[in-house]
């Protein structure tokens, strides 16, 4: 066990949507330390978000990280020769990021031209509660009713 938290670290707001959650998203898309590339990606990327919803792309962007954003996880664990799925809860940061990583995973895997158009593509998706990223929260969430026998052996 630790003997005290590490200090959270403030992230700094973007410099269109001055929303520290954009930089964040950034900072998990980046490749190699290369921000300034990754936040030149995002943005495109909105842009064509607004050309092809006509909608507030920011909006439809934290409309689609809520709809990936899992709440329950499952967590091996060993108990007495047997390997337990066992479904936890998940805290409010990491839920975030765990979100943030599978927006931008499979907007990576999705066939398309350029990273700016895929991400679109898949935050587009998200936000109407489709797309591979929702597929897999909802996979999560099934995998953890499945296995809610097993919750009493929460460590």
């Amino acid at each position: 066990m630790r003997k005290r938290k590490p200090k959270l670290r403030v992230i700094q707001p973007d410099p269109r949507y001055s929303d520290p959650l954009v930089t964040q998203f950034v900072n998990n898309m980046m490749l190699s330390g290369k921000r300034s590339t990754a936040f030149h990606v995002f943005y495109e990327s909105m842009d064509l978000i607004r050309e092809r919803t006509k909608q507030d792309e920011l909006a439809l962007w934290k409309k689609a990280l809520q709809n990936v954003i899992p709440s329950v996880e499952v967590r091996s664990r060993r108990i007495g020769g047997a390997t337990f799925q066992i479904p936890t809860e998940i805290r409010p940061k990491r839920k975030v990021s765990i979100g943030m990583k599978w927006l931008i995973q499979f907007s990576r895997n999705r066939s398309g031209k350029g990273m700016a158009e895929k991400l679109a593509a898949e935050i587009i998706a998200a936000s109407k509660g489709e797309g591979a990223a929702v597929k897999r929260k909802e996979d999560m969430h099934k995998m953890a009713e499945a296995n809610k026998a097993f919750a009493h052996f929460k460590s």
